[in-house]
């Protein structure tokens, strides 16, 4: 027996905290009844579960890597027409994106229709780390870049310490290249951060997940996750647990 919004979120049809949204909705009926308790426990096997008049079937689980391009929407769909990240899989499965790269953002993102392994990569308290590569306007000095990296406020709260390093700097232009690495994903957050330090994001590239990067791959390309990768995702997730 399983709990109902594990269930819904291993078959690929959303993460867990939107499944638990449904359910609290009215939208999920296990045996024909709508269910409306977070608490309830069924038998994914035994038991007919239906989500917004969908049966649930459980899908094998699929992990995939993506340099997504600047331009594409880290979404399943979009209703401006716009182009989305699923849009470069040809698969049967639904899969969704681990967490969100932004529209004008390029990098690697993570997709997969396992919610709990969805879960449990974007939760803050696993810190996971991944980093960033930053052209901005202006050239930060050391102490704006000291600041980055303790930490600086934004107006949904403080970010956590982060990892800071000048890559170059172009005088004549007046732009400087910075990495950054950070474990926490808020929406835009390394764009709001450059911004407290009065540096416009000019280009913004996440390079690597964890301990994953883009190496052979160009803007476009996905590949499937190996075994192992998956295997150490999991395992660093729980280990980083504060």
């Amino acid at each position: 027996m399983e709990r109902l919004q594990k269930v819904i979120a291993q078959a690929g049809i959303a993460s867990r905290r939107k499944a638990e949204q449904l359910i609290l909705e009215g939208k999920v009926k296990v045996n024909g009844q709508v269910v409306k308790e977070l608490g309830i426990k069924v038998n994914p096997n035994q038991d007919d579960i239906e989500v917004e008049g969908v049966p649930v079937e459980k899908e094998e689980p699929v992990y995939f890597l993506l340099y997504k391009p600047t331009g594409v929407i880290s979404s399943v769909k979009d209703d401006k027409g716009r182009k989305v990240v699923t849009d470069f899989l040809e698969i049967e499965q639904r899969v969704y994106p681990v967490g969100r790269l932004d529209y004008d953002t390029s990098g690697l993102l993570l997709l997969t229709n396992d919610g709990e392994f969805a879960n449990l990569l974007m939760h803050p308290r696993h810190k996971i780390e991944k980093v960033y590569v930053a052209k901005v306007k202006g050239i930060p000095t050391r102490n704006q870049l000291k600041l980055l990296a303790r930490g600086v406020k934004l107006e949904d709260g403080p970010t956590a310490p982060a990892k800071v390093k000048m890559l170059s700097v172009d005088r004549r232009k007046q732009t400087a290249i910075v990495k950054l690495t950070i474990h926490e994903g808020r929406n835009r957050q390394v764009r709001r951060m450059f911004e407290t330090i009065g540096c416009e994001v000019m280009k913004l590239k996440r390079e690597q997940f964890a301990f994953l990067d883009l190496s052979g791959m160009n803007p476009g390309d996905v590949r499937p996750l190996k075994p192992i990768e998956v295997k150490h995702l999991r395992e660093l997730a729980v280990t980083k647990k504060s």
